[in-house]
């Protein structure tokens, strides 16, 4: 049975392991290990250990005391009761484990090996802190749509000062894959399409989450997952098989990983998928000969939830042995939940088919790491309950929660001016999410509580101050109609001067194991609306979603169209402050929205081919598909503001860039409206012709600026030859003389001004 509270004799006994820990000779040998200074006190450790100890160093598991909705994020299994646990921990069988449930849990644990162990090594405590531990932000897809890495690093730096404050050292973060099919559930954990994004968002959470020192109480350590290209999923089935050329590999679903780990990242996940027919827990080319040989790589590789054992029903692996053969010589340090590990290394290293130097080596790595988190020198620095119910929901924490939403929300059409809206409007706010307790946070949320969210009737309510008038009316549920709903929802937008109608995905609907196949509105909230436009009443739609969505019907013609994404504690607020022109939309798609959902995968930098359809009219035997031209609805990059913003004189300070030089580019925003607006300049660059062929755009870096009404700015940019970098037919980095194309745009899709630049030889 779970012990639910901690006692004042409990608290005591853990200030007495403290005690007894800080002067035992173990801490005095381990207290100081640090990676590079002190390897021999680690060996000399390693030199105590048995084959069933450092198996058990190697080996995490899910808590049998878990926290919040912890046991509903994994597949069902028996976690066993927590003294069970316990007993395992004290006995070296585990390195630590995840999802449990806060400091309380982590202090009876520490405790109990602290003063009972053989050895007496700290176990370490992970989470899946994805977008926040009790102050909840917004999900990862929709905060890259901020275009500002560092409101990722703030965020990130929140989630890891609540989340050490209850005695977690880890985080299973951030999720660094290229999205490309908005079918996969999980498009909502990474920063989506693009890979300069993907590349600067990685870097920022990392910072945020490890802090200035992986040894401080408000540190976590990062784990950059999932390796690799899980987001390349076939057909954006959840788990499928991936089959990429290692040119794709390293041209769009590695760059972010390299970034995270130049960052500090110290620790990695194997993805779920094979890569051309090599499940990633057994890719020893992926896992060691690139990420330890090509890379450096010192931390330490973590399979995902019996992502190991998987490789069985996978047909790679003829039993749990073989598995954990395959996994660990591939390069998988340490095995999650599966338990394959604990019960078969030592036996296999007996057995002369995993050499000790290997298992000794892996444990190294992590105990290092371990050190580095300042374990050995106090193994309960994040174990502390009064901080952690000191550290929950702050303030400062939920102005950010607030701050970050607004800038994750993105307007894609406004047509008229609809918005912002009036305060004093009579305003019918209608749809399955206005009023709802539930689906505000968003997926993978193991701490938060939807019930402390704010929803948007709350938001439009305190935003209006009493006046004007709110009718609140669901209409419909999330998938299912509801009775009188429609009718309720009509009666109420022909009382109202504007309907806002939410609509969207739900929590479900997103996430992992929720792949769709079709990315549409629910139908019976698509009935909803086209029932509601037919009242004539000026409808702003506002969408909740994880993932890119095909508009169709009445929602696609809407005069004005709001991402709302899951946006977290504060999501109402946020949504509000920017319906009502309390805050200027400033976000921009991270993804592309597509014409229709049958176009997916969908990326803007994508191949011309040899056919592409020339502007205007769809022709024969050009690539498109039928009615439908090669292009998203709304592409990436996308974004409007309450402004009037316009780009134009494009200058460059030569026509050639010299092979060791630089080119300036720039060019005049202009806001020439009567309201202050944020502009994301972007710059893009097309190679016309190389040796492999190139895409037809790829953002090389972009500038968020500010612009008061009526203003205007310069906008410069600098490329080096650095910037125009691509994997060349050797499969190295590369790049060639000719001609290039550049646009500075507010969209992957808009012209904004267009110049051409000549790349010199050497």
């Amino acid at each position: 049975m779970v012990e639910a509270r901690i006692s004042r004799r409990s608290l005591l006994m853990g200030g007495a392991a403290i005690t007894a820990w800080a002067a035992s000779p173990v801490s005095a040998m381990l207290r100081t290990i640090q990676p590079g200074r002190d390897a021999a006190a680690i060996d000399a450790l390693i030199g105590q250990m048995t084959l069933e100890e450092k198996a058990g160093q190697l080996s995490l598991m899910a808590s049998a005391w878990g926290g919040g909705v912890a046991t509903t994020l994994n597949p069902a299994g028996d976690n066993g009761s927590f003294a069970a646990q316990i007993a395992d921990a004290v006995a070296g069988k585990l390195t630590g484990v995840f999802n449990g449930n806060g400091a309380a849990m982590a202090l009876q644990m520490q405790r109990a090996v602290m003063s009972g162990s053989r050895l007496k090594i700290p176990v370490i405590f992970a989470a899946d802190i994805i977008h926040g531990h009790r102050t909840i932000f917004p999900v990862p897809v929709a905060e890259a749509a901020s275009f500002e890495p560092s409101l990722a690093e703030r965020t990130a730096r929140v989630a890891a000062f609540e989340a050490a404050g209850a005695g977690i050292d880890w985080t299973f973060a951030p999720m660094v894959d290229i999205a490309r099919d908005q079918r996969w559930g999980r498009t909502m954990e990474g920063a989506g399409e693009d890979v300069l994004l993907g590349r600067q968002f990685a870097a920022a959470r990392v910072r945020g989450f490890q802090g200035k020192s992986l040894s401080d109480a408000d540190a976590m350590l990062a784990c950059a997952k999932h390796f690799a290209a899980y987001g390349a999923a076939e057909a954006g089935l959840d788990y499928n098989s991936v089959d990429v050329s290692e040119r794709t590999l390293r041209d769009i679903y590695l760059p972010p990983f390299k970034a995270a780990f130049n960052a500090g990242a110290l620790s990695t996940m194997a993805s779920f998928n094979e890569i051309s027919g090599i499940p990633s827990n057994g890719n020893k080319w992926l896992m060691t000969d690139l990420l330890r040989g090509e890379w450096g790589f010192q931390g330490f590789v973590v399979s995902d939830y019996t992502g190991d054992e998987e490789m069985i029903l996978a047909g790679f692996a003829k039993d749990r042995r073989d598995a954990a053969r395959i996994a660990f010589l591939a390069g998988v340090d340490m095995s999650m939940k599966s338990g394959v590990y604990v019960e078969h290394l030592p036996g296999l290293v007996r057995d002369g088919l995993v050499p000790q130097a290997l298992v000794d080596a892996s444990v190294r790595r992590v105990l290092a790491i371990k050190a580095r988190l300042g374990l050995f020198d106090n193994p309960f620095r994040r174990i502390d309950l009064k901080r952690e119910k000191a550290r929950s929901r702050l303030k400062t924490s939920l102005d950010l929660a607030r701050e970050a939403a607004v800038k994750s929300i993105v307007l894609l059409k406004n047509d008229g001016n609809l918005l912002p809206l009036a305060p004093t409007a009579r305003i019918a706010l209608i749809g399955p999410f206005a009023n709802a307790k539930t689906d505000l946070n968003g997926p993978w949320v193991v701490y938060g509580d939807n019930a402390q969210a704010i929803n948007l009737a709350t938001g439009l309510t305190e935003g209006m101050a009493g006046r004007g008038s709110l009718a609140v009316v669901a209409g419909s549920g999330v998938d299912k109609p509801l009775a009188g709903g429609i009718e309720a929802a009509v009666a109420a937008a022909r009382n109202a001067d504007v309907v806002v109608l939410e609509i969207g995905e739900s929590e479900n609907m997103s996430g992992e194991a929720q792949s769709r196949d079709e990315i549409t509105v629910p139908a019976p909230q698509q009935a909803l609306a086209e029932a509601l436009a037919a009242t004539g009443k000026p409808l702003v739609i506002v969408l909740k979603n994880g993932r890119a969505l095909a508009l169709e019907g009445a929602v696609k013609v809407a005069p004005a169209i709001v991402v709302g994404w899951f946006l977290g504690s504060e999501g109402g607020r946020a949504l509000a402050d920017v319906l009502l022109g309390k805050a200027s939309p400033s976000g921009r798609l991270p993804m592309s929205f597509p014409i229709a959902s049958g176009q997916e995968p969908f990326h803007y930098d994508r191949k011309a081919t040899g056919r592409p359809n020339p502007s205007g009219d769809l022709l024969p035997y050009k690539t498109h598909y039928r009615g439908i031209p090669n292009e998203a609805l709304y592409p990436f990059g996308h974004g409007l503001t309450f402004g009037d913003i316009v780009y134009s004189n494009l200058a460059q300070n030569s026509p050639a860039m010299a092979w060791d030089g630089s080119l300036e580019i720039s060019a005049t925003i202009a806001n020439r409206s009567r309201r202050e607006a944020e502009e994301v300049v972007q710059l893009y660059v097309h190679d016309r012709v190389a040796t492999v062929t190139q895409p037809i755009r790829e953002l090389k870096a972009f500038r968020k600026i500010r612009l008061p009404a009526g203003a205007s700015e310069v906008v410069s940019f600098k490329l080096r030859r650095e910037d125009l970098l691509f994997i060349g037919t050797a499969l190295k980095l590369t790049v060639e003389p000719g001609t290039f194309d550049v646009w500075i745009a507010p969209s992957a899709q808009a012209d904004g001004v267009h110049g051409t630049f000549d790349l010199s030889a050497a």
